[in-house]
């Protein structure tokens, strides 16, 4: 498939965000994830504790049980009022599985946690490279079985837990979902999956269509995927958990909303995933937003756009758990 297809144009308003950012973004590579670690690529993505205090929520960091009995850390984030028992969510952060941390994307919970009294449940898995499937998907796992088990005391009623994530946060969503039915686990009432990383195969028209123009393109994608998955990437011996677009049965999963940017890697994969869940009769509500390039939510938050998709992500919110 040749990258010079034809693709769809940046939406006008964010494509001058855009441009800005893609003049202080060094490429992503294996030799560019230290980089990237030290905050360089997500600088000003996550000062997050000036907004959790004006919202008056509180923090608490605990120390659990990951993958193998290893020790990983949680952030439980609540309002300072919160009593009784209100629906939770169980975040898995973003960064390709290869940078962020437990609070990268926290910002999209706020509202959620202030307007619903919610209960967050932030986990810091652990990274690749050094850390390769199935690390972040069993951490995380191990992460969401612990908020189960513990709900009553973490305030959270343990039928009301929603899971979500953006990039490769959603990606690891829909894993916690699909293991969750699998491994009979805790019961979701609900999978937000952000612009979600779900494919490792490479095989999209949209992945194709944007090699290197976006936040995350093509090249990055693969860097990703190739230290997650080593030389498994694209192979037959990659897991539904590892990259849920593989799995072929949807069946048995709580609603979903998928949404993505029409100009992003993601576009065509998002897709197939909402449609493979109604062929297989789930509810998914699906949007894909007119030129929004990968992120476009969170890094121009500014525009129509932003707030247009932020608005219909907060309405199934609202509809899903709110009283």
């Amino acid at each position: 498939m040749s990258d010079t297809l034809i693709r769809p144009p940046f939406d006008a308003e964010s494509e001058a965000v855009l441009a800005l950012m893609q003049e202080q973004l060094p490429p992503v590579t294996p030799e560019t994830i230290a980089l990237m670690r030290q905050g360089v690529l997500l600088e000003g993505a996550s000062p997050i504790a000036d907004a959790l205090e004006q919202a008056g929520i509180t923090r608490r960091d605990v120390t659990i049980p990951g993958h193998n009995g290893d020790e990983i850390e949680v952030t439980v984030l609540a309002r300072a009022d919160h009593t009784g028992l209100g629906p939770g969510i169980f975040h898995t952060h973003g960064g390709g599985m290869i940078v962020g941390d437990r609070m990268l994307g926290v910002e999209q919970l706020i509202p959620w946690i202030v307007e619903h009294d919610a209960v967050a449940v932030t986990v810091e898995y652990r990274l690749a490279p050094e850390y390769p499937d199935p690390y972040p998907t069993e951490d995380s796992y191990a992460a969401l079985v612990w908020t189960a088990a513990h709900a009553g005391e973490l305030g959270i009623d343990p039928e009301r837990i929603l899971v979500a994530g953006a990039s490769a946060g959603g990606g690891l969503a829909a894993a916690m979902a699909l293991l969750a039915r699998d491994r009979r686990g805790p019961r979701l009432i609900g999978q937000l999956l952000i612009c979600p990383m779900l494919d490792d195969r490479d095989a999209t028209t949209s992945t194709h269509q944007y090699p290197d123009r976006g936040t995350w393109v093509r090249s990055a994608n693969i860097t990703g995927w190739s230290a997650l998955l080593g030389d498994r990437r694209g192979s037959d011996e990659v897991s539904i958990y590892a990259a849920p677009a593989r799995a072929t049965d949807l069946g048995g999963l709580p609603s979903a909303y998928i949404d993505c940017g029409s100009a992003e890697v993601f576009r065509d994969e998002d897709v197939a995933y909402a449609t493979a869940l109604w062929r297989d009769g789930m509810q998914a509500e699906l949007h894909v937003w007119a030129g929004g390039f990968h992120g476009f939510d969170m890094m121009a938050g500014h525009t129509a756009l932003a707030q247009a998709a932020t608005a219909a992500r907060n309405a199934w919110v609202a509809r899903l758990i709110g009283a």
